[in-house]
């Protein structure tokens, strides 16, 4: 079989892989897109029915196509989405081949380049640009076992209340996904219990901007200013029922009870952690640094933006936050279902390159690995926090596409 060379293959037709072949292209650099299902399938058929983005059309796109047919200032549904990313695709005549799953990438012996072995066949090629993005492989803890008489699924699975068996729910995770769901399912009339944990929580919108617009007027998208910051904490803002400021207060005076982080099982008992109070004052924290930051911005520049009190104003604690659940029964609260709103991580496990730390963690600057020819793109926080957003991930795909034009230079030098 004849093997098909390439210069570079990009894997994944999702956001970061649209994003890169368009810089490529203006490039005139030759490449190929691999994706094992659709463009943005993840969008599609990996997520429940009511989701939105979690930001606003003018915002979550590519310099090169609004949205049309929808406001500027909507959350599109992710139906939207993913047809905006085929849309993207068609404009840029992108070389996208749907339907071939990458199986493994190793690099060529005794020569530059890497095999590309995939479900149609093998390739060559000097690149390989891993755009899978942050969300390969569903992560919860082990800690109810299958063996419990529960529902147990992972967000990633979950589509609609109906698909639930009748009964209470606890959602374990409160960022953008927990949140949403929990209240979803708590305007169905279940019973629905919230574990919450650490958490960032900024405001949806404040004095007539949305958030999307003070991360960048106040740069945190690019974090020129650094502040310390934690690891792993969920991020609990969403663009639900047009848009609102996740409000935990709000969740718990609405019925949905909120309890502390999932720690143990112990015969058909879930035992939660201490602190749910602390980081609930945590986030609240985050919430009125945003606000006083865009209330200096505002005067500092002269901007005649609306005055928001009503932003500063909490909800009294409810009786869950007062005197938080330390253990609770599911049978007895009636709980038949549990979702995981944990996360995910990465799944390399096809690439077989010296690009990884020695915790299986892509080691890169910038996207640019530690293996000649490998990139990476689409990862949270690449360059900065906008790097796994459909904003900043343009931004990197370009300068991973001007390193790969640079290095295709020295390959090609020929001394005169």
């Amino acid at each position: 079989m004849s093997v098909e060379k390439i210069n570079t293959v990009i894997v994944g037709a999702g956001q970061a892989g649209i994003a890169m072949s368009e810089h490529l292209s203006l490039m005139g650099v030759p490449h190929i897109v691999f994706e094992r299902n659709r463009i943005a399938e993840r969008w599609r058929s990996e997520r429940w029915d009511s989701l939105v983005a979690n930001g606003p059309a003018w915002h979550d796109r590519f310099p090169s196509m609004k949205f049309d047919n929808i406001s500027q200032e909507a959350f599109p549904p992710k139906e939207r989405m993913a047809q905006y990313f085929e849309d993207y695709a068609k404009m840029l005549n992108a070389p996208v081949r749907t339907g071939v799953e990458v199986h493994q990438v190793e690099r060529l012996p005794g020569r530059s380049g890497f095999k590309v072995l995939t479900s149609i066949g093998e390739f060559e090629a000097d690149n390989v640009v891993a755009a899978t993005g942050p969300f390969q492989k569903p992560s919860f803890p082990q800690i109810v076992p299958d063996s419990a008489n529960l529902h147990q699924i992972h967000s990633s699975s979950y589509k609609n209340p109906q698909q639930l068996p009748e009964g209470g729910v606890l959602v374990v995770g409160a960022g953008a996904s927990g949140s949403q769901i929990a209240e979803e399912l708590g305007k169905t009339g279940r019973k629905v219990y919230l574990s919450v944990g650490e958490h960032y929580r900024p405001p949806r919108s404040y004095r007539d901007r949305d958030y999307c617009w003070w991360l960048g007027a106040l740069g945190l998208w690019d974090e020129v200013k650094i502040k310390p910051k934690k690891q792993h904490v969920a991020f609990a803002v969403s663009g639900y029922e047009g848009g609102k400021t996740v409000d935990f207060r709000r969740l718990a005076h609405m019925g949905i009870t909120l309890v502390g982080i999932t720690q143990q099982w112990d015969n058909g008992v879930l035992s939660f952690a201490d602190g749910l109070a602390e980081n609930i004052a945590e986030g609240d924290k985050a919430y009125f640094d945003v606000l006083r930051d865009a209330d200096a911005y505002i005067e500092r520049n002269g901007l005649d933006l609306p005055l928001e009190p009503q932003a500063w104003a909490l909800l009294s604690d409810p009786e869950c936050l007062i005197n938080p659940l330390t253990q609770l029964n599911l049978a007895e609260a009636g709980i038949t279902s549990i979702i995981w709103a944990t996360g995910f991580k990465f799944d390399f496990s096809w690439l077989q390159a010296d690009a990884f730390d020695e915790k299986g963690v892509p080691f890169h600057k910038r996207g640019i690995s530690a293996e000649r020819g490998i990139y990476f793109l689409g990862l949270p926080n690449l360059v900065n926090r906008a790097s796994s957003f459909i904003y900043g991930v343009w931004h990197d795909a370009k300068y991973i596409a001007d390193h790969i034009v640079l290095q295709n230079a020295y390959t090609d030098y020929e001394k005169s």
